[in-house]
């Protein structure tokens, strides 16, 4: 048991200037189903918790462009059921019910899932080497058990993948993150908002200490209502994926006029297939495009024995999703 001292915030800056403040390493705790685990195996020792959790935080309301703001502690089943988002963004509520047990789900918030921490299993075996949780120690998984491994961006210094499902929803739409840090609110690009791993794996995100999510705004593209959500994974339910899909189509007159492709499991953070993207737009709405679209976007890819089959289910899996867009765009145009 490692001490450690529970503070509970009274306001959103109240919670920024305790947690950015003193020396040590500190935490915010919302729902918990991840910080919790982590501390209870020793991933994780924390001078100080702050509890943020009863912070007036959990709102689903709409934007005046049409999107949907979600505040940071709102809880992922009751966003995943929302009508606002079930209609307007299906994709976000097809990826929230995918993730996790119902029981989690009810702990969960949005916040904290953008922050989930890898589920590597060297990065949760305090007895191997992980740079991740100790800077310089090494990566077990580059030599070691690689089936999860990342297939892009990653280094010599980290191939995890990030995990949530959520996540890869958010990469194919337009989203932005409200921070609040010690200068006050800002908005964060959701693309800008994790990093690859380089020379510092320990750094998921791009925020600083102290910083607080406190919402997440959804906005277009239109089609985004068009969209779908694909995981796969080594068992039907309470299992992460070993890849996964986010997409959303517009064809008119056979041909792409929009798309939007999130991909799970293939990096240190949600990845946004912009290369697969650009070589769609406004060519045919075709299997054939589709499947050089992502052979495209895979050029870059590092395999080894242990996640070589990740790229054949990529391969597989996304034209199939978007022919079935594509196949229901065209039944909805006549």
């Amino acid at each position: 048991m490692y001490p450690f001292t529970y503070e509970r915030a009274t306001s959103v800056s109240d919670a920024v200037r305790r947690g950015g403040t003193g020396a040590g390493d500190v935490a915010y705790l919302a729902g918990g189903t991840n910080l919790l685990d982590h501390l209870r195996l020793g991933v994780r020792d924390v001078d100080r918790v702050v509890d943020v959790s009863h912070l007036d935080l959990a709102s689903v309301t709409e934007l005046p462009d049409g999107g949907v703001s979600l505040g940071a502690m709102a809880r992922n089943s009751d966003v995943a059921a929302h009508p606002l988002v079930r209609e307007r963004f299906p994709l976000v509520s097809a990826a929230m019910l995918a993730g996790a047990s119902g029981q989690l789900r009810n702990m969960a918030t949005i916040g904290g899932n953008l922050l989930q921490r890898t589920r590597c299993v060297y990065f949760q075996d305090t007895t191997t080497p992980c740079n991740k949780r100790e800077p310089g120690t090494g990566c077990s998984a580059v030599e070691g058990y690689g089936t999860y491994n990342a297939l892009l961006g990653a280094s010599e210094r980290c191939v995890a993948v990030h995990p949530s499902d959520l996540c890869v929803a958010l990469a194919a739409l337009d989203t932005t993150v409200v921070v609040e840090g010690a200068d006050g609110p800002r908005r964060l690009d959701f693309t800008d908002l994790h990093r690859l791993p380089g020379e510092h794996p320990e750094r998921d995100t791009t925020l600083e200490p102290g910083d607080l999510i406190t919402a997440v705004e959804l906005h277009g593209p239109a089609f985004a209502r068009h969209a779908r959500y694909r995981k796969l994974r080594e068992r039907a339910s309470y299992a992460f994926a070993t890849v996964s899909v986010a997409a959303a189509l517009e064809v008119t007159d056979g041909l792409v006029s929009g798309v939007r492709l999130g991909l799970g499991g293939v990096a240190h953070a949600p990845h946004r297939a912009r290369r697969a993207e650009q070589l769609l737009l406004g060519g045919p709405a075709t299997h054939e495009a589709f499947t050089a679209a992502i052979e495209a976007e895979l050029e870059p890819a590092r395999t080894g024995p242990g996640n070589a089959y990740k790229v054949t289910q990529l391969r597989r899996v996304v034209p199939a999703v978007l022919a079935e867009l594509a196949g229901a765009s065209t039944a909805g145009a006549r």
